[in-house]
Formats: structure tokens, sequence, C-alpha cells
């Protein structure tokens, strides 16, 4: 198994929860956001919210920053990148072998 292989894991289950896309969604478009914040454009709690981002923050997908009593959080691309070349790889094998 190569390293990008172990690495996508945690984005694919990351991504297999609507509600973290929808929140991957709100950050895109929000550019950096709170929980909070977030909590208050989704139909989910400020609690739900804030254990879903952890997820997208332990699979690297999302970033913290310290902002006074806040944290904004915004995406960070580059595991989801890694994870988009895997599967291209894999699909152009499957397609090269069908």
């Amino acid at each position: 198994m190569s390293h990008d292989q172990r690495d996508i894991g945690p984005v694919l289950v990351a991504l297999a929860d609507p509600t973290r896309r929808m929140l991957l969604d709100a950050l895109l478009e929000a550019g950096e956001a709170s929980a909070t914040t977030l909590a208050g454009r989704l139909p989910v709690s400020r609690q739900a919210v804030a254990k879903h981002l952890q997820v997208l923050c332990d699979a690297g997908l999302v970033a913290g920053g310290r902002a006074g009593r806040e944290v904004l959080y915004r995406v960070r691309p580059a595991p989801l990148d890694a994870s988009a070349r895997w599967l291209h790889e894999l699909s152009a094998t499957w397609r090269r072998r069908l």
C-alpha cells in the first residue's frame, strides 16, 4: 500500500458523511467561519458541528486557528487533491483493464 493510499483513508471517511460535505461547502463559501456561525447555516447543533469539524480536522481537510475567543476554521485542499489523484489513477487502471 502506497503512502498516498494510507493518507486518503481518513479523507474518504470524512467525505462519506453528508453533514461534513455540507460543512466543507459552507466553509468554501465563507472562506473561514466559527463552529457557531456554521451551526447557524446548517440544520445541526453547534455540538454536532464541533464533532464533525474534528473529523474534518483529523483528516487534514480543515484547519482551525484562534481569533480572540473563537476558533475560525478554513478548508485545506491538499488532502483532497491527493485523494483525487489516487482516485483518478485507480479509475485509469480500471479502464485499461476493462
